[in-house]
């Protein structure tokens, strides 16, 4: 009879209505109606999407003058979530990047302090916002409910894969997001049985996103067992309490940061310090720094050239996994083979 049926708004009695709702192409706009939307009502959960995280550019205003400061000018919070795709798949300089570079340098975590205890408790109460980029399903469910779920609000910027929406390899079970399962800021390296034994682990690589599947499928068609690969699912608040437990599992790896996006751009510019601080305060990484394997620096988010896009992310993966640039003997599904 042509009824309009909702299944998320008939999960269960009483619950809080789902809407969606097309908006007008002005990021400007769109943004600065759903920021007031969210201080109105600090109940709901309000998502904004930019179609490509590029578009945030025109929106930038309401970023900088509202979202990364509004707490800090007028004690006003609010609990607004910005969704910008994310993602170097070779679609060009204007699909490519929601510039994480930027809303990093925004966030007002201290790069050089390795917080007490007492601060990394109330990490998420003191910081202006936070800043995420999830690789799996369930860590995307579980940012979103903690940002309702939570007795205060902040701004939570993700940045969100398009490419992982149909990943094989990145998906969850329902027992992920079930139970007493929670957020996760940083994902370890599982270490299979594969693996050599920590000692023995020569290069541990952090990273954040979708590059992580395409180094874990690098890492297992050359048959690499030396290198350990670990995610920073929140970028900021930086998690150093997480990765302060894990890094020291392998005393004698170099720690390498691997990214995407050009050297200037991404996250290395915000990690790099923090890292640095992080290692000052482990046991076995003090007075060391971090290597980086990413794209050259380029004014340009991205190459419009498919090409070129390939022979950089190849370069990028043979920086992070053998510590230099290597050509190719043969690519395999789009992932070259060294060895």
């Amino acid at each position: 009879n042509e009824t309009q049926y909702v299944p998320l708004n008939d999960l269960r009695p009483g619950q809080a209505p789902f809407d969606v709702c097309n908006s007008s192409l002005s990021e400007f706009g769109t943004l600065g109606f759903e920021l007031g939307y969210s201080l109105v009502n600090p109940n709901s959960l309000i998502l904004w999407e930019a179609q490509f995280g590029d578009f945030a550019n025109n929106a930038q205003c309401i970023i900088d003058q509202f979202i990364a400061t509004g707490e800090k000018k007028w004690h006003q919070r609010t609990g607004l979530v910005t969704l910008l795709p994310h993602g170097y798949d070779g679609q060009g300089p204007e699909h490519s990047s929601g510039r994480i570079e930027r809303f990093l340098q925004l966030c007002d975590d201290h790069p050089f302090i390795y917080p007490s205890p007492e601060k990394m408790a109330r990490q998420h109460q003191e910081c202006n916002m936070q800043v995420v980029y999830c690789s799996t399903p369930a860590n995307y469910f579980h940012v979103l409910r903690r940002q309702i779920y939570r007795d205060f609000r902040k701004p939570l910027v993700v940045f969100t894969s398009k490419s992982l929406l149909r990943h094989p390899m990145s998906r969850s079970s329902l027992i992920e997001m079930t139970g007493n399962t929670i957020f996760q800021r940083y994902i370890p390296e599982p270490h299979p049985d594969q693996l050599a034994s920590p000692e023995k682990i020569t290069r541990h690589i952090l990273c954040s996103g979708q590059v992580y599947y395409t180094l874990l499928k690098a890492r297992d068609l050359n048959k690499i067992d030396n290198v350990a690969i670990s995610r920073l699912e929140q970028l900021s608040p930086f998690p150093h309490d997480l990765l302060s437990k894990h890094i020291d599992k392998y005393p004698n790896a170099k720690l390498i940061w691997a990214q995407e996006e050009p050297l200037n751009q991404g996250a290395w510019t915000y990690v790099a310090p923090r890292i640095g601080t992080l290692m000052n305060h482990s046991e076995h990484y003090g007075g060391k720094t971090a290597e980086f394997a990413t794209r050259p620096p380029l004014a340009s988010p991205a190459t419009g050239n498919k090409k070129q896009h390939i022979q950089e992310e190849h370069d990028l993966l043979s920086q992070a996994l053998i510590g230099q640039t290597l050509k190719p003997r043969e690519v395999v599904n789009g992932i070259p083979l060294w060895i």
